[in-house]
């Protein structure tokens, strides 16, 4: 769906702005985990471009623990979120026609201006409705389903499935449990089962050279291999 949205943004006509910011907020959901709310309150001031290896987002409204105000954090922009900044950032957002100097403007602006102060900031509502109408024309059997949260869902469970730890997928998405974060995560069967195939190769190689260390005889080999048998095949 969002290769489709990409290649379709020229084609948008005089909807191209708009239709390129919802890209940019729906992308930053599926890629980085952020919420709805931080994503509609960043300013151009919070990316620092030069800082880690990808550049990172200052996160400065998130979502804080039981009533304890925001809760900032800093997300790198790894899987390509630099690059969709960068191209954001100096291809899109200066034609909202706002002035960009000191950072202060925000970085996913409405098309409505606030009098002496540029770009207003873009609504969730708006948001959301950018995301539901990219659904229903590329994913339409998601529509309804394909929801802002889901994508937080989607970027958790994809970056675990690549290796990425549990606890740097926590710090990513900002929650202040790791059991919330566990939720988010989807395990495949599929991830599941060779999780457990490499670990009982890990176990079988341990075995292994404990016999060949103890040993040195095929006598003793063949009780280590019995051994690794036992171990990955037992309960």
């Amino acid at each position: 769906m969002f290769e489709a949205w990409r290649w379709w943004l020229p084609s948008a006509g005089a909807g191209f702005l708009p239709a390129a910011r919802d890209y940019v907020a729906a992308s930053l959901w599926r890629r980085v985990g952020l919420r709805i709310s931080e994503s509609a309150r960043l300013e151009v001031g919070d990316w620092y471009p030069q800082m880690g290896a990808h550049g990172v987002l200052h996160v400065r409204w998130g979502k804080g623990a039981r009533g304890s105000g925001p809760r900032q954090r800093l997300v790198p922009a790894i899987d390509g979120v630099d690059r969709l900044l960068a191209w954001w950032l100096e291809q899109v957002r200066p034609q909202f026609g706002d002035d960009l100097a000191g950072g202060r403007a925000m970085l996913l602006p409405s098309r409505l201006h606030t009098p002496g102060a540029g770009r207003r900031a873009v609504c969730a509502a708006t948001l959301r409705q950018g995301l539901a109408d990219a659904v229903a024309r590329w994913l339409p059997d998601w529509s309804g389903r394909l929801t802002p949260h889901v994508l937080r869902h989607f970027c958790a469970s994809w970056l675990y499935g690549r290796g990425v730890g549990l606890s740097a997928v926590q710090a990513l998405l900002g929650h202040v449990w790791v059991s919330t974060t566990a939720a988010y995560v989807h395990v495949p069967a599929e991830r599941i089962e060779e999780q457990w195939a490499q670990a009982n190769a890990r176990v079988g190689v341990r075995l292994l050279g404990a016999a060949d260390g103890a040993a040195g005889g095929s006598g003793e080999l063949g009780v280590g291999l019995g051994a690794v048998g036992v171990a990955v095949e037992g309960g």
